[in-house]
């Protein structure tokens, strides 16, 4: 490759270097002019503020245009196949952004008279009734703010129930194939936890499990399908046993994706189960939100889901908001509000202009794009176990044995590719994982260049991983030491020295 000549603005023609707002700004560079304020006297007790905040003064054109070239440098679902395992980065359908943005819906406030929001309430237990139809499931909690939120959720229901019953069981058990919030959340809830095996084809070793079922044990929190991508085929067996035992059984939702329309998660006896509705059902996600996390629960757990929810009183809805209106034993509440709303009409949004035939055709389109690029792929990157996959394709790096390059390595020059790289050291359990979500929305062409790309950058490994060492070379910034950035933080933009 060849060496590009400097220039001497630092742009590369229109990948333009881009510095800190804070560094954009000069005085009196304003955007608007304000009056001075009045002269008054301070009540603060003398915790007012002796020196400028210390926002940047920045014109209108100079805050387009940097939040403009920020946006070109980042990378999203809207820009090209997001191929993150568990995590579904799909398309999101833009009727659903334009029903968000409804008056009426885009403009409520949480604090509204009940009797002004009466359709967005209405909606809220249509959402429900939509969620409880597709997994079978009596009961849910619709609160949650996301996926980690919601195993919260049905956790502290798990634990109300048992408390209910005067059964103080201390143990949960977690198979190695879980997400890695399953154990957080368990250890967060007081809760000892147990970690399961696996066997060589990847799923839970069910005669493991059973010997670790006991009196002590309060619930299995399992992944279906796992993090392996795989389907766990003795779910039943599994949820019988640890019933038999006195246990409940909480299945981590995040991967719902591949069975929705098509597995009723009621029927697997499930007893809890987070929805992640800005994954399955198509909403915005990423940085940390939006999302939502519903939770549905069993007949059992039914009793204890939390504050508030919403029943139809008369003709009129309203909310359940305390202990002593609630024909259960509701273990409290979640979050301050109501869920997260615009979320819950984007998802509905999504469910009801697919329709139940479309969902199907959904997670099928998913498993059948997974299982394509496994085909594509397997006999030029390498595939830790055999057979079909569900919704994402697993590989690990023992393709890149001998030839010095790494998974990290490979991944980077998937960003001079022009894509996203793909999950990567994750599931643990796999040596150099790389886990690869395609969603059912990316069409077979979009699929094949991906698959190109991969093959091309296998072959570079091979033939010249020196080169391969030094991606990116076409980002805007090359490798980071991302060690140090993780230990010492630099949070706070400081001015130079005499600004």
């Amino acid at each position: 490759m060849s060496t590009l000549p400097p220039t001497h603005s630092g742009h590369r023609a229109l990948d333009l270097e881009e510095p800190l707002i804070f560094e954009l700004g000069r005085p009196g560079a304003r955007g608007i002019d304000l009056p001075e304020g009045p002269e008054v006297t301070p009540r603060l007790g003398g915790l007012e503020r002796q020196r400028p905040i210390g926002l940047p003064d920045l014109s209108e054109p100079q805050v387009v245009r940097h939040y403009t070239r920020l946006s070109q440098k980042n990378y999203g679902i809207d820009s090209g196949l997001f191929p993150l395992g568990s995590c579904t980065m799909k398309h999101n359908p833009r009727l659903n952004e334009r029903l968000a943005r409804l008056p009426g819906l885009a403009d409520l406030h949480p604090f509204q008279p009940q009797g002004t929001v009466q359709g967005a309430l209405a909606l809220i237990h249509t959402l429900a009734g939509w969620l409880t139809e597709l997994t079978g499931m009596p009961a849910v909690a619709m609160t949650p703010a996301a996926g980690a939120h919601g195993e919260l959720c049905g956790l502290m229901a798990i634990r109300a129930c048992l408390e209910a019953r005067g059964d103080a069981r201390q143990v949960v058990l977690v198979p190695e194939s879980a997400h890695g919030t399953n154990p957080a959340t368990a250890a967060l809830c007081g809760y000892q936890v147990e970690s399961i095996p696996g066997t060589a084809d990847g799923r839970v070793d069910v005669d493991a499990l059973k010997r670790m079922l006991g009196p002590d044990v309060a619930a299995l929190m399992i992944t279906n399908p796992n993090t392996l991508g795989l389907f766990e085929r003795d779910i039943i067996d599994i949820s019988q046993a640890v019933h038999a035992a006195g246990g409940l059984v909480y299945m981590d939702g995040a991967n719902l994706n591949a069975l929705i329309g098509r597995v009723r998660v009621g029927d697997l006896g499930v007893d809890a189960m987070h929805i992640n509705l800005h994954k399955t059902f198509s909403t915005p996600h990423g940085g940390g939100g939006p999302g939502a996390g519903p939770v549905v629960l069993s007949d059992t757990l039914a009793p204890f889901a939390p504050l508030p929810y919403v029943v139809k009183d008369g003709e009129a809805w309203r909310l359940i908001e305390h202990r002593h209106e609630a024909d259960g034993h509701p273990f409290g509440r979640m979050k301050g509000y109501h869920g997260q709303f615009g979320v819950f009409v984007r998802a509905l949004a999504y469910m009801m202009s697919l329709g139940a035939d479309g969902l199907a055709q959904a997670s099928g389109d998913a498993v059948l794009a997974a299982n394509y690029l496994l085909a594509r792929l397997k006999d030029h990157l390498s595939a830790p176990f055999p057979g079909p996959v569900m919704h994402e394709a697993l590989f690990d790096d023992s393709f890149l044995k001998g030839t010095g390059a790494s998974t990290l390595d490979f991944a980077k020059g998937l960003i001079d590719e022009g894509y996203h790289p793909m999950t990567m050291y994750f599931p643990l359990v796999v040596h150099g994982a790389l886990l690869v979500e395609p969603t059912e929305t990316e069409s077979k062409a979009s699929l094949d260049a991906f698959a190109e790309s991969c093959i091309a950058l296998a072959d570079r490994a091979r033939n010249d991983p020196e080169s391969l060492k030094q991606a990116p070379l076409m980002a805007p910034r090359r490798r980071l030491d991302e060690t140090r950035a993780a230990r010492q933080p630099v949070l706070r933009w400081t001015p130079p020295a005499g600004d």
